[in-house]
């Protein structure tokens, strides 16, 4: 084959290798750039100059009051429960309450047949009436016997014999008035009525069934559901600070410590109610007490075995530093954040923290009011550190650019911080 032949395969060969290499050139270079076209260097390192161009974002030292809650799981308990159960024996003739209606102290709930009990009445009060004749006609006799006496005309055993009948009279009399009571009150447990005010269950027996006093099974039960309890534990070590609040004097004018009861989320307070009391003892098995605060519960948001999440302010901390949580750094030298000073320089300093509360923590030591804190941007930070400052939505934004990770909550976990929470 001649050289003619293979000149034009020759050409397309090398205009191939060509277009190979440059597209090796290309994604080398490509590879070292950044975002923005800037060269990348070695992982974690920068161009010169860089540091001073950190992003970050910055909170004020605030003096202020925090309200400390204490957090718990809590039971919804009816003040008051009572099983509605007949008195007297016989057969239930009448219902007269709906399924969860709400009733009153002395409603007539149901009626139990009433006709043995009239008849017994009616007989006791006839022995009565006997009785009480017999008593007027011994009278009568030991009056007579009296004056008879006083002439001299019959023995003392026979007036004395008159008046112990009459007495015997007199005590049969009682035990007849005291039948007579018994029947009318049996003649009135026929009808049976509520003992206190609250909501109705579901009915357990239908009319026409044969009812007693001994039944196990109740006509209904009723629960007090306005107000309302909840009881809930809290660790022994939070014991003082409640028990402080529950002692404190008549007049104070801070009154009972308000309750929070909130869903299963805690997004929605379901009502708002006070502390009452707390149990005597400590349970030893799991090192709690348990407390009941009382809920007005006009609206029934709340219902008798409900779980709901309880939250207590246990007190209230005066004129105290509060920064936020997110500022608060971990490291082998102990607690720490990022102060800004002159020049927007930032300088790491030592705090002792106290109660936290939600998003923000009290600073015991290490911080003046007014003084302006790191809150994002923290991770990248080192002691004199000449930064920018930004708004937190900025440097989030920032720090996902350079990283190459999405802004937190658009599916990627957020930024985390030295001590591993999320910035």
């Amino acid at each position: 084959m001649t050289f003619r032949t293979l000149r034009p395969w020759l050409i397309t060969a090398a205009a191939f290798a060509g277009v190979v290499l440059l597209v090796i050139w290309l994604s080398a270079a490509k590879s070292t750039a950044g975002p923005e076209g800037k060269v990348r260097g070695r992982p974690g390192m920068g161009p010169p100059g860089a540091a001073a161009g950190m992003t970050v974002s910055v909170a004020k030292v605030q003096r202020s009051d925090l309200d400390v809650h204490y957090h718990a799981l809590g039971t919804v308990t009816a003040f008051s429960t009572v099983n509605v159960k007949p008195r007297v024996n016989g057969e239930l003739v009448k219902v007269l309450f709906t399924e969860g209606q709400e009733v009153q102290a002395g409603d007539l709930l149901a009626v139990v047949d009433p006709r043995p009990y009239k008849a017994a009445l009616a007989q006791a009060e006839g022995t009565l009436q006997q009785n009480q004749a017999q008593l007027k006609n011994a009278q009568i006799d030991l009056d007579r016997y009296k004056g008879l006496y006083a002439e001299d005309s019959i023995a003392k055993q026979t007036l004395d014999t008159q008046a112990a009948l009459l007495n015997q009279y007199q005590g049969t009399l009682k035990t007849n008035q005291g039948q007579v009571d018994d029947a009318k009150l049996n003649l009135a447990f026929t009808e049976v009525r509520a003992p206190i005010s609250g909501r109705l269950g579901l009915r357990q027996v239908d009319v026409g069934n044969l009812v007693t006093s001994s039944d196990t099974t109740p006509l209904v039960v009723i629960t007090q559901v306005k107000p309302i309890a909840v009881v809930f534990s809290l660790p022994q070590q939070q014991l003082g600070t409640i028990a402080a609040q529950l002692n404190q004097a008549p007049g104070n004018k801070k009154g009972p410590a308000p309750v929070e009861a909130l869903d299963r989320n805690k997004d929605v307070t379901l009502a708002t109610g006070e502390l009452v009391t707390l149990d005597n003892q400590i349970d030893t098995t799991t090192g709690t007490v348990k407390l009941k605060a009382k809920f007005e519960n006009a609206d029934r948001s709340l219902f008798p075995n409900q779980f709901v999440n309880v939250r207590l302010l246990a007190e209230t901390l005066h004129d105290v530093l509060l920064i936020p949580a997110n500022a608060v750094q971990r490291g082998n030298e102990g607690t720490y954040v990022y102060v800004l000073g002159e020049g927007d320089k930032v300088a790491q300093r030592s705090v002792t923290l106290g109660t936290s509360e939600g998003e923000r923590v009290v600073v015991e030591k290490g911080l003046n009011a007014d003084e302006q804190v790191v809150v994002e941007g923290t991770d990248r930070l080192r002691d004199g550190m000449a930064v920018r400052l930004a708004a937190a939505e900025q440097v989030k934004k920032e720090v996902s650019e350079e990283t190459g990770q999405k802004p937190f909550g658009q599916g990627d976990a957020a930024p985390q911080g030295k001590d591993g929470a999320a910035q």
